[in-house]
């Protein structure tokens, strides 16, 4: 029987896919979401790369490289594997860091010759909700066309479904 504090196995697995997108306008994507961990080792697997290796692609892409110098100013760089479409490589950053609380970074992916195109700015904040849980709020704006932004959604939709998983595991 779960405990006083403790959601139901029946409550945490809806609480861990509760995901809303919201379009504020045609350069700005919002999606928050509930994760059934606590804030602490949600933040730790967005910056950890034993953690980031496992979630931060959608569904059939792997994640070939991943480094980060997390610190303001510091620089990181990712490359997922598509099986259509080959490496496609990222990078950015990192402007803010309040552990546990709030990630701030720029996000633009990278031509042939590694110069970043279409660079966006990523906020994600990190807050308690209820015992155990994070409510995750993650805003990219500065999108050129509404075409990227909801593609960035579905992309982001299924990294985060993927992170859900993560965080059960560990």
């Amino acid at each position: 029987m779960p405990g006083k504090n403790r959601p139901s196995t029946a409550a945490s697995a809806a609480a861990s896919t509760a995901t809303e997108t919201t379009t504020i306008n045609d350069r700005v994507l919002l999606i928050t979401r509930v994760f059934n961990a606590p804030p602490a080792l949600v933040f730790k697997a967005w910056t950890q790369r034993e953690h980031i290796l496992q979630w931060l692609a959608p569904h059939g892409f792997t994640i070939t490289q991943c480094d980060g110098d997390l610190r303001p100013g510091g620089r990181w760089h990712e490359s997922m594997h598509s099986p259509d479409h080959g490496d496609l490589p990222v990078g950015g950053v990192y402007r803010e860091i309040i552990p546990d609380e709030r990630l701030v970074f720029t996000h633009a992916w990278e031509d042939e010759d590694a110069r970043p195109k279409d660079e966006t700015l990523v906020t994600v904040t990190f807050a308690e909700h209820g015992a155990g849980q994070t409510l995750m709020t993650f805003r990219q704006e500065f999108f050129q066309s509404v075409q990227s932004r909801d593609g960035h959604s579905g992309g982001w939709t299924e990294c985060f479904e993927r992170l859900a998983a993560l965080l059960e595991k560990i």
